[in-house]
């Protein structure tokens, strides 16, 4: 097994496109290895719809990013107290779906560690009836990697908000994420341990006394292949938020003018299907308008209220706040 040096890479853009870069063009016949700490960030499954798995508003107040991954399961938080690990192999079906083949040799170091770490269900490690690590694969039909998060000392509060689904009424055929009781590896340590030296008691046990570990460095010729994968594909909103299932959104405000409900569809792709406003409201012109001006748009928050500019909101609805109409569109539910 040959251990990748990603050069402390934490930006989870950089680091995902590493991943996929490896995976996709580095030798076949030999297995590697990959560890990475993100940054302040949600990586969102696959096959997500990610605003149904996100709390929009708070990631923005908090300078989260989101980045989505390419292989399946559920959304989960990562911070610098966060270690990623990533087996890369040969495709084999006797290693797909089999999670817990890859995570043995963690869960015996963890162990060695006095970690009372074992695999529960299909994809989790866990201590007792916490989880401490989940797992997901990729594959393709000659290479795929196993990789999973290790929470030696997260940000647990930041788990809960930032997960923390604020919008009404989302009907999506993305798979929904569901929240496990989750711990920090620190709280099974005698000591506290940065992630930095976890990472390195992590290699000592993988590559123990007697063990060659060899090391893989990126050449320039990855790098240059590696920055454009996060350019083209892991900072594009189409990518991120654009890949989501098509999905229906009702949201429902009282405002001085009246109840205003919107019933908005999104396709795959991310912009506006269709658009139907009902509510009590009075208004002088017909509310087709502000609905045609929305069809089409990229449901996303700065492209709404680019595309909502030019109305004047009171003649439609009534007294109604521009801010306010923009995040019964987008934006966290009233609390």
């Amino acid at each position: 097994m040959i251990y990748i040096d990603n050069e402390g890479v934490t930006d989870p853009h950089v680091n995902l496109a590493i991943e996929e870069h490896c995976i996709r063009h580095l030798p076949e016949g030999e297995d590697y290895l990959l560890f990475y700490i993100n940054a302040p960030s949600i990586i969102i499954g696959r096959n997500q719809n990610t605003l149904e798995e996100i709390h929009q508003a708070y990631i923005d107040a908090q300078g989260i990013h989101v980045v989505r991954r390419i292989s399946g399961g559920g959304a989960v938080y990562h911070d610098h107290g966060n270690l990623n690990f990533s087996f890369m192999t040969d495709f084999s079906k006797n290693k797909l779906n089999n999670f817990k083949e890859f995570a043995t040799p963690i869960i015996e170091v963890l162990n060695g560690m006095g970690v009372a770490a074992e695999m529960k269900g299909r994809n989790d490690i866990v201590v007792g009836d916490k989880k401490i690590s989940g797992n997901a694969q990729f594959s393709s039909t000659k290479r795929m990697f196993n990789h999973g998060t290790l929470l030696l000392d997260c940000d647990l509060s930041q788990v809960s908000q930032a997960l923390d689904v604020k919008m009404t009424k989302i009907q999506s055929k993305g798979h929904k994420s569901s929240r496990a009781r989750v711990a920090n590896i620190v709280e099974f340590l005698d000591a506290p341990l940065s992630t930095e030296a976890f990472k390195e008691k992590l290699l000592a046990g993988l590559f123990p006394a007697g063990v060659e570990r060899q090391t893989y460095r990126l050449t320039a010729e990855d790098w240059a292949s590696i920055n454009a994968l996060v350019e083209e594909k892991y900072r594009r909103w189409d990518w991120n938020y654009g890949r989501s299932p098509a999905f229906d959104i009702q949201r429902t405000r009282h405002f001085a003018a009246g109840i205003i409900d919107f019933r908005l569809k999104v396709k795959r792709g991310g912009t506006v299907e269709n658009v139907k406003i009902y509510g009590d409201f009075f208004g002088q012109r017909p509310v087709s308008d502000i609905e045609n001006a929305l069809i089409g748009v990229r449901y996303d928050k700065d492209e709404i209220e680019a595309a909502l500019k030019g109305f004047d909101l009171y003649a439609y609805f009534g007294d109604v706040d521009r801010g306010e109409f923009i995040d019964l569109i987008y934006g966290p539910d009233e609390v």
